[in-house]
């Protein structure tokens, strides 16, 4: 679900350029948006005052976006995640794309999360095609209750591959997990799939919380370890980490 929003409503900016003037544009994804500067590691000391209206602090900044198929939950998630709240009523589709800020506290460091919606319609695609460029962060959605958005993940990838930064991380996630009766896509499939283009997966539920925050910590763990790695520290492995946190749990994490 989600609800008709612009994009003059979350920013002041007016263009994919504008908006993401502090990101880094050499194409490695690794290093994130640093205040007004970034330094050669992705953080700088002291911490820096958001960019936002937010008066919390960060050392380091990364953006991810949120893509899917129109109706797959993506705003739901994002409102799941920032607020705690679960977004209930008629669905209303996301116009253009949107935005909000969370800081997260990872392993000692505050790393602040820009995270933006984007509309599944195809009406859309050009202007959500240009935001691709400067993510740092994918995480690709479909809806278990929704053949048709699982069997569109393919040329979704397609559209990554060719438009995002080739070392953007990427996960996939099945949503609306919490629908058990209308389920129509087994949560084997979605491994299957993920495994095919070696890509990280896990199911999750706007509705229940299930898995929302584990995803964006996994994600901003696997960035915040990109951006400080000396060569010789070990590769951060994503969907270990997740099978281990989920493992830990009980299978479920809100």
């Amino acid at each position: 679900m989600s609800r008709k929003k612009t994009v003059k409503g979350k920013s002041s900016t007016s263009s994919p350029t504008t908006a993401s003037t502090n990101s880094k544009s050499d194409g490695k994804a690794g290093k994130g948006i640093v205040g007004s500067e970034v330094q050669s590691n992705g953080v700088v000391h002291p911490s820096r005052p958001s960019l936002s209206n937010s008066s919390e602090f960060y050392d380091m900044a990364f953006k991810v976006m949120l893509v899917g198929d129109s109706g797959v939950g993506k705003t739901c998630l994002l409102v799941r995640f920032k607020d705690g709240a679960f977004l209930a009523g008629s669905f209303i589709s996301t116009v253009g794309i949107d935005f909000r800020n969370k800081v997260l506290n990872i392993d000692g460091m505050k790393v602040k999360l820009q995270i933006w919606d984007t509309a599944g319609q195809e009406r859309f695609r050009s202007v959500t095609h240009a935001y691709y460029r400067d993510a740092h962060a994918l995480l690709l959605l479909y809806d278990v209750t929704n053949k048709t958005s699982f069997d569109n993940i393919q040329a979704w990838l397609t559209e990554i591959h060719e438009y995002a930064q080739q070392d953007v991380v990427l996960m996939l996630l099945g949503n609306k997990a919490d629908a058990s009766q209308e389920r129509v896509v087994k949560r084997e499939e979605g491994e299957r799939l993920a495994k095919d283009f070696g890509v990280p997966f896990m199911e999750t539920s706007a509705k229940s919380g299930l898995n929302v925050e584990l995803a964006f910590t996994a994600v901003a763990k696997e960035l915040k370890h990109r951006s400080m790695k000396e060569p010789s520290d070990p590769k951060f492995k994503l969907q270990d980490y997740v099978n281990k946190e989920m493992k830990s749990s009980g299978c479920c994490r809100s």
